[in-house]
Protein backbone atom coordinates (compact mmCIF):
# COMPACT_ATOMS: atom_id res chain seq x y z
CA UNK A 1 0.00 0.00 0.00
CA UNK A 2 2.75 2.24 0.85
CA UNK A 3 4.16 1.46 -2.54
CA UNK A 4 1.31 2.21 -4.42
CA UNK A 5 0.82 5.40 -2.22
CA UNK A 6 4.61 6.43 -3.45
CA UNK A 7 3.79 5.87 -6.70
CA UNK A 8 0.27 7.97 -6.88
CA UNK A 9 1.85 11.11 -5.40
CA UNK A 10 4.99 10.50 -8.10
CA UNK A 11 2.32 10.97 -10.89
CA UNK A 12 0.37 13.79 -9.57
CA UNK A 13 3.83 15.31 -8.56
CA UNK A 14 5.11 14.68 -11.82
CA UNK A 15 1.69 16.10 -13.49
CA UNK A 16 1.35 19.19 -12.10
CA UNK A 17 4.63 20.36 -13.28
CA UNK A 18 4.51 18.65 -17.15
CA UNK A 19 3.05 20.90 -19.63
CA UNK A 20 2.66 17.88 -21.69
CA UNK A 21 -1.12 17.47 -21.45
CA UNK A 22 -2.76 13.62 -21.67
CA UNK A 23 -5.64 11.81 -22.43
CA UNK A 24 -6.97 8.48 -23.04
CA UNK A 25 -9.96 7.01 -24.43
CA UNK A 26 -10.76 2.77 -23.94
CA UNK A 27 -13.20 -0.02 -25.47
CA UNK A 28 -15.32 -0.76 -21.80
CA UNK A 29 -15.68 -4.49 -23.46
CA UNK A 30 -11.53 -4.73 -23.82
CA UNK A 31 -9.86 -7.86 -21.98
CA UNK A 32 -7.66 -5.64 -20.60
CA UNK A 33 -6.33 -8.89 -17.98
CA UNK A 34 -5.40 -10.78 -20.92
CA UNK A 35 -3.15 -8.60 -22.97
CA UNK A 36 0.54 -9.84 -22.22
CA UNK A 37 2.40 -9.39 -25.56
CA UNK A 38 2.51 -7.07 -28.14
CA UNK A 39 3.96 -5.97 -31.71
CA UNK A 40 4.28 -2.56 -33.73
CA UNK A 41 2.16 -1.84 -36.77
CA UNK A 42 3.64 -1.22 -39.89
CA UNK A 43 2.68 2.40 -39.89
CA UNK A 44 4.95 2.39 -36.27
CA UNK A 45 7.49 1.28 -37.56
CA UNK A 46 7.32 4.01 -40.69
CA UNK A 47 6.97 7.20 -38.61
CA UNK A 48 6.78 10.46 -40.59
CA UNK A 49 10.40 11.55 -38.05
CA UNK A 50 14.14 10.61 -38.50
CA UNK A 51 15.49 7.60 -37.56
CA UNK A 52 16.80 8.86 -34.51
CA UNK A 53 13.76 10.26 -32.84
CA UNK A 54 11.66 7.58 -34.34
CA UNK A 55 13.53 4.80 -32.51
CA UNK A 56 13.70 7.00 -29.02
CA UNK A 57 9.29 6.91 -29.80
CA UNK A 58 9.50 2.69 -30.20
CA UNK A 59 12.12 2.66 -27.28
CA UNK A 60 10.20 4.42 -24.93
CA UNK A 61 6.90 2.58 -25.64
CA UNK A 62 8.83 -0.37 -25.34
CA UNK A 63 9.70 0.09 -22.18
CA UNK A 64 7.02 1.09 -20.82
CA UNK A 65 5.11 -1.62 -22.31
CA UNK A 66 7.67 -3.94 -20.60
CA UNK A 67 7.35 -2.04 -17.06
CA UNK A 68 3.51 -3.25 -17.50
CA UNK A 69 4.61 -6.68 -18.47
CA UNK A 70 4.18 -7.23 -21.63
CA UNK A 71 6.42 -8.72 -23.74
CA UNK A 72 7.45 -8.53 -27.60
CA UNK A 73 6.30 -11.53 -29.68
CA UNK A 74 5.56 -12.25 -33.56
CA UNK A 75 1.75 -13.57 -32.65
CA UNK A 76 0.87 -10.65 -30.22
CA UNK A 77 -2.20 -10.37 -28.04
CA UNK A 78 -2.44 -6.33 -29.22
CA UNK A 79 -0.79 -4.16 -31.84
CA UNK A 80 0.93 -0.94 -31.39
CA UNK A 81 0.14 1.99 -33.71
CA UNK A 82 2.28 5.38 -33.09
CA UNK A 83 1.30 8.33 -34.73
CA UNK A 84 1.96 12.16 -34.55
CA UNK A 85 0.36 14.95 -35.42
CA UNK A 86 1.74 18.68 -35.57
CA UNK A 87 0.57 21.64 -35.67
CA UNK A 88 1.91 25.39 -35.84
CA UNK A 89 0.06 28.13 -33.58
CA UNK A 90 0.84 31.67 -33.45
CA UNK A 91 0.27 33.87 -30.87
CA UNK A 92 0.16 37.95 -31.04
CA UNK A 93 1.02 40.39 -28.02
CA UNK A 94 0.02 44.01 -28.35
CA UNK A 95 2.31 46.53 -25.96
CA UNK A 96 1.05 49.98 -25.78
CA UNK A 97 3.32 52.94 -25.19
CA UNK A 98 2.72 56.56 -24.50
CA UNK A 99 -0.94 57.87 -24.67
CA UNK A 100 -2.72 59.50 -22.36
CA UNK A 101 -1.43 62.47 -20.02
CA UNK A 102 -2.62 63.10 -16.73
CA UNK A 103 -5.07 65.61 -15.06
CA UNK A 104 -3.79 69.30 -15.05
CA UNK A 105 -0.53 68.00 -17.69
CA UNK A 106 0.59 71.20 -18.95
CA UNK A 107 -2.11 74.39 -19.87
CA UNK A 108 -4.94 72.33 -19.99
CA UNK A 109 -7.01 70.59 -17.61
CA UNK A 110 -8.44 67.48 -17.31
CA UNK A 111 -7.62 64.51 -19.48
CA UNK A 112 -5.32 64.84 -22.73
CA UNK A 113 -4.33 62.71 -25.36
CA UNK A 114 -0.86 61.46 -26.73
CA UNK A 115 0.61 60.12 -28.82
CA UNK A 116 1.12 56.36 -28.15
CA UNK A 117 2.62 53.28 -30.95
CA UNK A 118 1.57 50.03 -30.64
CA UNK A 119 4.20 47.13 -30.80
CA UNK A 120 2.87 43.57 -32.03
CA UNK A 121 4.87 40.85 -31.44
CA UNK A 122 4.29 37.28 -32.95
CA UNK A 123 5.39 34.02 -31.54
CA UNK A 124 5.54 31.02 -33.71
CA UNK A 125 5.46 27.60 -32.26
CA UNK A 126 4.78 24.10 -33.20
CA UNK A 127 2.23 21.56 -30.98
CA UNK A 128 3.06 17.83 -31.47
CA UNK A 129 0.73 15.08 -30.68
CA UNK A 130 2.09 11.67 -30.22
CA UNK A 131 -0.97 8.99 -30.35
CA UNK A 132 -0.48 5.39 -28.71
CA UNK A 133 -3.31 2.97 -30.25
CA UNK A 134 -3.04 -0.53 -28.76
CA UNK A 135 -5.39 -3.02 -31.04
CA UNK A 136 -6.80 -6.10 -30.13
CA UNK A 137 -4.91 -8.32 -32.64
CA UNK A 138 -7.75 -11.31 -33.15
CA UNK A 139 -11.22 -8.42 -33.11
CA UNK A 140 -8.40 -6.25 -35.45
CA UNK A 141 -10.35 -3.11 -33.05
CA UNK A 142 -9.00 -0.43 -31.30
CA UNK A 143 -9.26 -0.87 -28.00
CA UNK A 144 -7.02 1.87 -26.03
CA UNK A 145 -5.51 5.14 -27.19
CA UNK A 146 -3.20 7.66 -25.17
CA UNK A 147 -2.66 10.80 -26.61
CA UNK A 148 0.51 13.39 -24.96
CA UNK A 149 0.16 16.94 -26.52
CA UNK A 150 3.22 19.43 -25.84
CA UNK A 151 4.91 22.60 -27.39
CA UNK A 152 7.96 20.79 -29.21
CA UNK A 153 11.48 22.41 -27.85
CA UNK A 154 13.51 22.49 -31.60
CA UNK A 155 16.21 23.68 -30.35
CA UNK A 156 16.37 20.53 -27.83
CA UNK A 157 19.76 18.96 -27.51
CA UNK A 158 20.04 14.68 -28.21
CA UNK A 159 19.93 13.93 -24.48
CA UNK A 160 17.11 16.48 -23.58
CA UNK A 161 14.95 15.46 -26.85
CA UNK A 162 14.88 11.62 -25.01
CA UNK A 163 14.00 12.72 -21.97
CA UNK A 164 11.26 14.91 -23.36
CA UNK A 165 9.65 11.54 -25.26
CA UNK A 166 10.74 9.20 -22.51
CA UNK A 167 8.32 11.45 -20.06
CA UNK A 168 5.87 12.30 -22.14
CA UNK A 169 5.01 8.18 -23.16
CA UNK A 170 5.74 7.68 -19.00
CA UNK A 171 2.80 10.10 -18.67
CA UNK A 172 0.38 8.97 -21.83
CA UNK A 173 0.83 4.72 -20.24
CA UNK A 174 0.20 5.82 -16.98
CA UNK A 175 -3.64 5.47 -18.45
CA UNK A 176 -2.92 2.01 -19.16
CA UNK A 177 -4.59 0.03 -18.24
CA UNK A 178 -7.89 2.14 -17.63
CA UNK A 179 -9.50 1.91 -14.22
CA UNK A 180 -12.99 0.00 -15.65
Amino acid sequence: MKKLFYLLFVLIVAASCSSVKVSSDYDKSAGFSSYKTYAFTEEAMSLPVDDLNKNRILNAVSNELAAKGFTKSDNPDVLISINIKTKTQQTATATNTGGYRGYGYGYRYGWGGGFSTTTINYDTYTDGTLFIDMIDAAKKQLVWQGRGTKTIDENANAKKREENLNYAVKLIMATYPPKL
